[in-house]
Order: structure tokens, then sequence, then C-alpha cells
């Protein structure tokens, strides 16, 4: 089992940049694939990043290509998401999650472990 704690969130204006954080519990952090989702006032949540257990792999969802990067330190256990070129449709609560399944995909339910979730919120 793993625990996830988010942190970086804020407010920033549109263009700016944010860089937050998932620090994980247990000695086990390296064989999980790790993800960013997000969620939006009465919107579902939705997958923006994912990084596979070595970070040799990623994948990213269409609206978020070439402005955010993911990636993950396993010596701290942490997974990263730098975002950059910020928009107010950016504005969410973002939630890292834990994946046992070794594949890189967006699919929310191959996402076994959830964050609290750090709000981001892009002014324009």
């Amino acid at each position: 089992q793993v625990q996830l704690v988010e942190s970086g969130g804020g407010l920033v204006q549109a263009g700016g940049s944010l860089r937050l954080s998932c620090a994980a519990s247990g000695r086990t952090f390296n064989t999980y694939t790790m993800g960013w989702f997000r969620q939006a006032p009465g919107k579902e949540r939705e997958f923006v990043a994912a990084i596979n257990w070595s970070g040799g792999s990623t994948y990213y969802a269409d609206s978020v290509k070439g402005r955010f990067t993911i990636s993950r330190d396993n010596a701290k256990n942490t997974v990263y998401l730098q975002m950059n070129s910020l928009k107010p449709e950016d504005t969410a609560v973002y939630y890292c999650a834990a994946s046992t399944f070794r594949t890189v995909r967006p699919t929310i339910t191959r996402y076994d472990y959830w964050g609290q979730g750090t709000q981001v919120t892009v002014s324009s």
C-alpha cells in the first residue's frame, strides 16, 4: 500500500508556472506507475499525465501536451508535475495517483491509490 500527499498548488496568473509535488510513503514506490489527474468544479475527474516506474515512459492528455512535464525521483519517493504556460481552464484540484499496472495508461480505474488533492487556480 502507498500513501500520497500532494503539494505545490496555488494561485497563478495566466501564462505562469507551478510545480506540483507528490510525496509517497512506502518502500515500493519505484514499482508503481504514477499519474496526475484533475477535477474542475462541476466536471468529472480527468487524466493529465502519467509516468512509468523508471521514468522512461510518459503519457499526456492532449490538452496539456507541450506545456506540462511529469517526472519522478525514486530516491525521494516523489513525482512531480511541472506546469508551464498555464491557462484559466487548467484551474482544478490536482490529484496524484498510483497504479500497480506496469504500462502507462490514462484510464482512471487503473489507479488504486489517491492523494487528497491540491488546488490550482489560474487567473486571467
